[in-house]
């Protein structure tokens, strides 16, 4: 591999820089509909707005739209009606070559960790960045430093299987940033972890999101909600029914 082309590999791993909209907005939905082949609309006329560096809560019972909308910003479905923009991009319009690239440009986090089992912790974190052809040497400096920002460094050469959860959802935490995303999407993060260790991942969420990430996490843990106080968008069958700054989890279910 020439010189040049390590060089652009390394350029590429860099944050890329952000288009918001005209009011900073780095996440759009407008008048967003989606329905599947029953008819039922999972999603009704949405109408949401992100700013760069926000924390914003999801909240809803089963079959409110949170599954359906984290499926729309991440591209696995597309907006019967309506416009979805991500960091400038119209997902709508986006095509699906360059979906996988896309992705890339997001950090997301699941309930269930998805690790891969047969890999330590260190190449657990690598591997996102394994996949953009970062350069070797970029990868022994970042991987290390992530480790240390979850809190692991020293078990850079534990398996998965040698982890508690909260071990676990660290380093997929770690995963999820090692490429340097502007948002973070968590999806249920904390549904799979012991009270105590719930607040050690909130806690760490918090520490990334003031360093400027932006944070969408859907959660049915009504104790985070009203703790953190953090931005609370309720749903429910489809449509928004609340957006509260400084909220909590105050809807009659």
């Amino acid at each position: 591999m020439s010189e040049e082309t390590r060089r652009g590999r390394a350029r590429g791993n860099k944050k890329a820089k952000l288009r918001l909209n005209p009011n900073g907005d780095i996440i759009t939905l407008e008048n967003v509909s989606k329905s599947y082949s029953t008819g039922a609309p999972a999603l009704n006329g949405v109408d949401l707005h992100i700013k760069k560096g926000e924390f914003v809560f999801i909240i809803g019972d089963s079959g409110s739209g949170k599954s359906t909308m984290i499926k729309l910003l991440l591209r696995e479905l597309t907006a019967t009606k309506g416009k979805v923009t991500v960091m400038g991009e119209n997902l709508s319009k986006l095509r699906r070559r360059k979906v996988p690239k896309y992705r890339r440009s997001l950090g997301i986090v699941f309930q269930d960790f998805r690790l891969l089992k047969d890999r330590n912790v260190y190449e657990n974190v690598a591997f996102a960045q394994r996949i953009i052809q970062t350069p070797i040497k970029e990868i022994k400096r970042n991987v290390p430093a992530v480790l240390s920002v979850v809190g692991l460094a020293g078990k850079y050469k534990a398996l998965p299987r040698e982890l508690s959860g909260g071990e676990q959802q660290r380093v997929a935490i770690a995963r999820a940033l090692i490429n340097r995303p502007a948002i973070l999407l968590a999806d249920e993060p904390t549904g799979n972890l012991d009270p105590d260790t719930t607040w050690e991942i909130m806690k760490l969420l918090e520490k990334i999101n003031e360093n400027g990430t932006t944070i969408l996490m859907v959660t049915h843990n009504r104790e985070i909600v009203d703790t953190m106080k953090k931005r609370v968008v309720t749903m429910k069958k489809g449509v928004i029914i609340s957006d509260e700054e400084r909220g909590g989890y105050s809807y009659e279910y």
